[in-house]
């Protein structure tokens, strides 16, 4: 079986050429295949390769202070699903292309995945909303999320505008791994909307700690096992 890793942080990065370099050596050092994309405001990254490989990639990487505290999600194939490695510069590691929006000043709390599926259990009133795509949300999504039916995470501040009524309503956020929702959370907070989380880590830390709980279908990932499951395994095996 081969380790799949998928991380990020916000964090100011200078000097990205340098950190570039250094990280595609090592990740070629260790037969690592994926895509780490790096910005002025942060990494990202999804990485697959042998357990050891990619411990010792974790390792290296958190030997930088930036990154020492980097969170990781973990999923597991029989196969490597990339084609190649690729580490490239971007002007952000999600694209939202919304002025102000600092997900390292922002002050908008984390809701852990036990703690949401207890407010599920408990009958807690809240809302929940799904930042991703439309077609990624059609794959699947927890039970009542709302849809902005988005063709692009760009497309999110648009949608805004209709979800007023919940202003004064607990609202929690949640994507793929945890990132749009950096960028989701705080901007809703900036219209005005008084009571948002964040689901911490996303779906794929949902089904680490919490399985398929008050979740329907499958969660697309970006690599060619094209959905996970609840069990953190391509869809396809389910």
């Amino acid at each position: 079986m081969f380790a799949n890793i998928a991380a990020y942080k916000f964090v100011a990065i200078a000097e990205r050429d340098a950190l570039r370099a250094s990280l595609h050596q090592c990740c070629q050092q260790l037969a690592l295949k994926g895509t780490i994309l790096l910005a002025p405001e942060g990494i990202n990254l999804f990485l697959a390769g042998s357990e050891p490989a990619i411990a010792g990639f974790l390792e290296e990487l958190r030997a930088d202070p930036r990154f020492a505290d980097i969170q990781v999600k973990w999923s597991w194939s029989e196969f490597v699903p990339f084609n190649r490695l690729r580490v490239k510069l971007k002007n952000e590691i999600v694209t939202l292309r919304v002025d102000g929006i600092d997900p390292t000043a922002a002050q908008v709390p984390h809701l852990p995945a036990t703690e949401l599926k207890r407010w599920y259990q408990e009958g807690r009133d809240f809302a929940i909303l799904d930042v991703r795509n439309a077609w990624e949300v059609a794959q699947g999504s927890f039970e009542n999320a709302l849809n902005p039916q988005l063709k692009s995470f760009g497309e999110f501040p648009g949608f805004i505008g209709s979800l007023a009524a919940l202003k004064h309503k607990a609202l929690v956020t949640f994507c793929t791994g945890g990132i749009r929702c950096e960028k989701a959370a705080p901007l809703l907070r900036q219209q005005g909307f008084q009571d948002v989380y964040q689901l911490q880590g996303g779906i794929l830390k949902y089904f680490e700690e919490c399985g398929g709980a008050h979740w329907r279908g499958n969660c697309v990932v970006f690599d060619q096992r094209g959905a996970l499951d609840s069990r953190l395994l391509p869809a396809e095996q389910g």
